[in-house]
């Protein structure tokens, strides 16, 4: 087996949905051992959302695209931890791992004793990492909230859409949940992060990772330029309030973005479309002459552009080092030619579904590869793992199945 940058390190996963799960499976990829606690009986509130997995005879499942998409990887133990005999063994187990990732409302936990002040004291060095969505603390901190409320409240959304004036302008969020998948990142980072402390020190920590902070550091350029000068940014939908011309332009199937960064790329634009005549143009001699004059630039360049076909005019120019590329569909971008060379679709051979697809880790270590194991179903590692690591005999298994509990 190829060596696993995590090999040893034993996380317990309370966390559900999406930003969490996506955290838990980035460590399991490395190579963690992940005991993912679930609902008795229900499950990861993404177990039930639509659509759902078919097996490999066709017939429907009951596990979800959006569950087996952040949940590889791990050992699924379902426990039911409200009752003081299931936070007992979820105690029993956190004495044994080095990292908790939980994503409960705040106060949720302590209900439980599984907070971090009680947590801690059966396992002092572990790793307890908070995701939610405002944070441990501030007036609301014990508020709910989901990726596209962050993207509104951060400002994000503002910044998204069609100009004002233009015919269906305003605020537009991702459908994509950035504000997740980015909270997801960051809580990895600060794991890494707080095990090689751990390393050194041999002192854990609670790591408070929120939605909303994340929100705001995603901002960059944007909500710097706002700090520093005042000014807001405005919508410029497609466009660029950077760089001129950026934009997406129609071509005769679809449509290509074209992203100019610097006059050598506007130089190297204009020698492939035979506009040789624009770089004598006084309008258009500067990046700050052209944004002045970003829209009628557009209109030029669709103008062009429209006689094209999309891969045609992306390959021709982005050989000719012009940033671009064609606006794809879903389908479209795992038929990339990069796309399939990086291998982005991968297959894992599932017993229920035969060949899973999935989206391989964007994570790539020239030593310790990624490792790449199903999606668990729901409780399937329960028994073994209370076996493993607790030593519960079949018999005292049994008795907690009775009980309810497992």
């Amino acid at each position: 087996m190829s060596k696993q940058i995590l090999g040893g390190i034993k996380i317990l996963d309370l966390t559900r949905v999406l930003a969490g799960p996506w955290c838990t499976q980035a460590l399991a990829d490395m190579g963690a051992t992940v005991y993912k606690i679930e609902r008795l009986g229900a499950g990861d509130e993404m177990r039930h959302s639509p659509p759902f997995l078919k097996d490999a005879d066709g017939a429907p499942t009951r596990d979800s695209t959006s569950y087996v998409c952040v949940n590889r990887g791990k050992r699924s133990l379902a426990i039911d931890f409200t009752r003081p005999e299931g936070r007992k063994l979820l105690l029993g187990l956190v004495e044994r791992c080095d990292v908790l990732a939980e994503n409960f409302k705040v106060g949720d936990l302590k209900r439980y004793g599984l907070d971090y002040e009680s947590v801690r004291k059966v396992n002092p060095s572990i790793v307890y990492c908070s995701i939610t969505g405002y944070g441990q603390d501030g007036p609301m901190a014990s508020q709910p909230g989901y990726d596209p409320v962050f993207q509104a409240i951060s400002g994000i959304m503002s910044t998204c859409g069609l100009p004002d004036g233009m015919p269906g302008s305003g605020p537009m969020r991702s459908m994509l949940p950035l504000v997740d998948v980015m909270t997801g990142m960051v809580s990895t980072s600060a794991i890494l992060g707080a095990l090689l402390h751990r390393k050194g020190t041999g002192e854990g920590q609670h790591l408070d990772i929120a939605l909303l902070d994340v929100a705001l550091a995603a901002t960059v350029h944007l909500g710097q330029t706002y700090l520093s000068t005042g000014k807001l940014p405005q919508r410029a939908g497609n466009g660029s309030l950077l760089f001129a011309p950026s934009n997406c332009y129609p071509c005769v199937e679809g449509h290509i973005l074209i992203q100019i960064g610097n006059d050598f790329q506007w130089t190297r634009l204009c020698k492939c479309l035979g506009k040789e005549d624009w770089l004598e143009d006084p309008r258009f001699v500067t990046n700050a002459s052209r944004m002045t004059l970003s829209r009628e630039l557009d209109l030029l360049l669709s103008e062009i552009t429209r006689t094209w076909d999309k891969q045609t005019l992306s390959e021709l120019l982005g050989k000719s080092g012009v940033p671009c590329g064609p606006v794809n569909n879903l389908a479209q971008a795992f038929e990339h030619p990069q796309v399939k060379h990086r291998e982005l679709k991968m297959e894992l051979e599932h017993p229920v579904y035969g060949k899973l697809a999935q989206i391989r880790s964007p994570l790539r270590f020239s030593e310790t590869p990624a490792q790449y194991r199903i999606p668990p179903a729901l409780g399937a590692d329960t028994a073994d793992v209370l076996r493993e690591e607790l030593g519960l005999s079949e018999e005292m298994f049994g008795q907690l199945q009775e009980a309810g509990l497992v």
